[in-house]
């Protein structure tokens, strides 16, 4: 096992950065802007880079680092990077981290390696504290819905994630909002610590306010952290002119095409228009559009420069929105749907 280095020593103003906004009824709060491990933490990133990313959140104020087991490219390669930075930095910290990872998607081949059965969940809770170096996340989600085991025996294995001590609290990613509502009967009836629901959610994709996760999460006093706040980078300056040659869509076509870019240019551009006259760029306008609202808890940001994570941060300069503004906003979204 690597030891900690002992170099690291965090800035001391580092929580005069952010609010910490309450997850929903609980008792635990978030930085509002949080790091997700989905993008450049995998098998493909250097880890000089990564621990700056990570080094220079935690300097900032961002507590929260967001993980799942099949973070990449390499399913776990993500976890285990960040098991190594905490080992070797912020083991001294790890009180001050709030950790998170899920569980849902494939992870490894045959009948036990994805979706929402008891077997694959504990398991996968295991191999994932084994690629951390810890013992026990803050939160443990359901990474998304499973269409064939029975919700009661998902919400159990939330349950024994609890009361072994591998999890203090869980979460559901990718629920609609009735199937969210059952989930957490099930789960208040076991007083299972249910805390936070984690979906995607931006100025184009209004998917939670038409499926009712968004009321939901209100309703029943959960929190709301929300991931692609960006649409996987449409939502800044990058795409205004044109397509970067380095940037993700002429890279990595996994998650973004041309197409996509294509799609959106002139709403991007138009809604660049009013984040211009409020004195914001794209992201950050688009970060404050969504930490306007009380129901979000938090933003989860990606990054591949550190001076990335400082911009996003900015956004909190100014999350106050005009009723002309937030008109125009929605019209120009709306625009783009068929």
């Amino acid at each position: 096992m690597l030891e900690p280095t002992n170099t690291y020593t965090p800035s001391a103003d580092r929580y005069d950065v952010l609010p910490y906004r309450r997850c929903g009824c609980s008792g635990l709060r978030l930085p509002a802007v949080s790091l997700g491990f989905w993008h450049n933490f995998g098998d493909t990133a250097a880890m000089d880079r990564m621990t700056s990313l990570c080094l220079t959140a935690f300097d900032n104020g961002i507590t929260h680092f967001d993980l799942a087991n099949n973070y990449g490219p390499e399913p776990g390669s993500a976890e285990r990077n960040a098991g190594v930075i905490i080992r070797r930095q912020l083991a001294r910290h790890r009180d001050e981290l709030v950790i998170s990872t899920k569980a849902g998607y494939e992870m490894w081949p045959g009948p036990y390696g994805d979706f929402g059965s008891r077997k694959y969940l504990l398991s996968s809770l295991d191999a994932s504290l084994r690629r951390l170096g810890l013992d026990y996340v803050d939160i443990f989600y359901h990474h998304r819905p499973d269409p064939d085991t029975p919700l009661e025996e998902t919400m159990g294995a939330l349950e024994q994630a609890v009361t072994s001590g591998k999890a203090l609290y869980v979460g559901l990613s990718n629920y609609d909002g009735e199937l969210l509502k059952r989930a957490a009967a099930i789960l208040t009836d076991r007083h299972v610590p249910f805390v936070i629901a984690q979906n995607r959610y931006n100025i184009l994709d209004r998917t939670i306010e038409s499926n009712g996760l968004l009321d939901a999460a209100r309703s029943l006093g959960k929190g709301l952290i929300t991931f692609s706040p960006l649409a996987q980078g449409l939502l800044t300056d990058r795409y205004l002119n044109g397509i970067p040659q380095d940037s993700r869509v002429a890279i990595d076509h996994r998650f973004l095409h041309e197409d996509d870019v294509d799609r959106v240019h002139s709403q991007i551009v138009a809604l660049a228009g009013i984040a211009e006259e409020r004195g914001q760029t794209l992201a950050e306008m688009a970060l404050a559009w969504l930490l306007r609202e009380d129901g979000v808890t938090s933003v989860l940001i990606g990054a591949s420069r550190p001076a990335q994570i400082l911009d996003d941060i900015h956004a909190l300069d100014n999350t106050s929105f005009s009723g002309d503004e937030l008109a125009h906003i929605d019209e120009i979204a709306a625009s783009g749907r068929h």
